[in-house]
């Protein structure tokens, strides 16, 4: 056990409670400030955040030694918050509320977006929301109440909410940068290449980049990584060709329409369903090759109109020359989800049915290559949802007994 000290809405307290306790419950059960909701506990349904030093956290994975000293802000403590009087008006206007289960959480995220995004329009506004869940009202009316208030600021500044603005936006002392420099080892993120081998850089129209540097984009971006093979019985040259056509590749994935293309850049959708969920993404593409060492680099974006989630990341791949007339593709596949959909990205069954479009993948190059004249895309076979965790608890057995099952 241990003694801390924080600030909690104004007010100091000091407790004693264990490493393990994790702020939501120290607030709940030992401050007696039940407006922090708890949900889901695992950081996604967004339900239990509070302000740590005016930053939204998520309470449930916090733990509450980490924030010895720091000034806790709860939905009890906004009584003189301007953000929030505006905040709480329009939410009332706009029916933004049912349950109200999410609310706290809601309103914290709302006063994050209004003070650190000014200009914020409604697409904005519903990825910023993308972390909390709301099970009522379908967030039409609190888009709306965030969009108002936001209007309401640009033709009606606040100098109290300018003021707070200010305060985001002022850099840290250098004294600050310091102390932190000398609390915590600061490690340089070196991203790994494609293979352990060095790959040579891939030209593009618009600047040189290497492997390294893509996948050090890819880190960046908190992207999920899957990487797989596929072994096609045609030689690398005529691989290389049929992988480099866009057309053709597309042709080749279950679910995707090509709708324009100019040169390496296209523009079209990618149909996706997986048990009940189902989206398509429409966005664009662009494609980065290297003939002479046969690796290529495909970058794109997306979103899906129904639940307005976006999707981004690359595809990398490689060819690897097994014999006269056997090549193996090296797929590396690095890509994020922002809206409703996000929370099913990191998912094992997700993953592994990326993997299976792979397979499939593969299976309908080989076809294609055997017979160009097919005129139409091979559709895959469908996968269901029941097979792909059955698959996944099988390997997990095999695991267990090291592979011998």
């Amino acid at each position: 056990m241990k003694n801390i000290s924080l600030l909690v809405n104004g007010q100091k307290v000091v407790k004693q409670v264990s490493d393990r306790t994790h702020l939501g419950d120290f607030l709940r059960e030992q401050v007696g400030l039940t407006g922090t909701h708890l949900g889901c506990e695992h950081g996604v349904c967004g339900a239990c955040t509070v302000l740590s030093d005016g930053q939204p956290i998520r309470s449930c994975i916090t733990f509450a030694v980490a924030c010895e000293g720091k000034a806790i802000t709860t939905v009890e403590g906004y009584a003189d918050d301007p953000v929030m009087s505006l905040l709480r008006e329009a939410f009332t206007a706009h029916h933004a509320l049912q349950c109200g289960y999410c609310t706290p959480g809601m309103l914290a995220c709302a006063r994050d977006i209004v003070l650190r995004i000014p200009e914020a329009d409604e697409q904005r506004v519903r990825i910023e929301l993308a972390g909390n869940i709301c099970r009522c009202t379908g967030y039409v009316g609190i888009v709306a109440a965030i969009l108002s208030v936001l209007n309401n600021l640009r033709h009606h500044p606040d100098a109290n909410v300018q003021a707070l603005r200010q305060s985001l936006s002022t850099p840290k002392s250098a004294s600050n940068a310091q102390d932190l420099k000398e609390k915590f080892t600061v490690f340089e993120v070196e991203s790994p290449p494609l293979t352990a081998q060095a790959q040579p850089t891939i030209e593009s129209s618009a600047a040189p980049i290497t492997q390294s540097a893509v996948l050090q984009t890819a880190s960046v971006k908190n992207l999920t990584h899957i990487e797989d093979t596929f072994d096609i019985a045609f030689d690398s040259n005529a691989v290389w060709q049929f992988m480099t056509d866009l057309p053709a590749v597309a042709a080749c994935l279950p679910g995707a329409v090509i709708e324009a293309q100019d040169g390496e850049l296209v523009k079209g959708r990618v149909a996706i369903k997986f048990g009940p969920m189902a989206a398509a993404f429409v966005g664009s593409a662009r494609l980065e090759k290297n003939d002479a060492t046969f690796t290529a680099l495909l970058k794109g974006s997306g979103q899906d109109s129904l639940s307005q989630s976006r999707a981004s990341g690359d595809v990398q791949y490689r060819l690897q020359t097994l014999g006269a007339a056997m090549t193996r593709v090296h797929v590396q596949l690095a890509y994020s989800l922002q809206g409703p959909l996000a929370q099913f990205s990191r998912s094992g069954l997700v993953q592994e049915f990326v993997r299976r479009m792979i397979a499939d993948f593969g299976k309908n190059v080989s076809a294609r290559l055997t017979n160009p004249d097919l005129s139409q895309a091979l559709n895959a076979k469908a996968i269901h949802p029941a097979s792909i965790l059955i698959a996944l608890i099988w390997s997990k057995i095999k695991r267990l007994f090291g592979g011998k099952v």
